[in-house]
């Protein structure tokens, strides 16, 4: 599984606020521990905050925190606020993401079949694994 920048920094950026529990976090501050640029971060935590898993905190001291309990949060719900979900039928050998399986219209053909099952192995794993889990690990 090949995961978006944007989504590894939102993880990297949970991570920070579960760690920090006790302060809000800062853009700066995810940014300089991870050497990735602040802006990004900072657009990954407005999105955080609009799918209801982190929340800003305004004024001095202020950065974002988790809107939930870290055992609450799962790294797939981070996953899935960045990372589009194929549609089912989706080939994973095509090139174009999204694009049909070439044997439309026939049985799904077993290399299909396998790379459904372990992209379901896959996110059933990272449902899995709470911000809590992860951070003690």
């Amino acid at each position: 599984m090949n995961l978006n920048k944007s989504t590894r920094y939102a993880l990297h950026s949970a991570l920070e606020m579960t760690l920090s529990s006790d302060q809000p976090v800062t853009a700066s501050r995810i940014a300089g521990r991870y050497e990735i640029p602040e802006n990004v971060v900072a657009k990954v935590l407005q999105q955080l905050a609009r799918a209801g898993i982190a929340r800003g905190v305004r004024g001095v001291g202020g950065g974002y925190r988790l809107a939930r309990s870290p055992a609450e949060v799962t790294v797939q719900d981070i996953i899935d606020v960045f990372e589009p979900t194929p549609p089912p039928d989706t080939c994973a050998l095509r090139d174009e993401p999204g694009a049909a399986c070439p044997g439309e219209g026939a049985p799904r053909c077993h290399l299909m079949n396998l790379f459904q099952e372990v992209d379901e192995t896959v996110r059933a794993t990272f449902a899995s694994v709470s911000l809590a889990t992860l951070a003690t690990s």
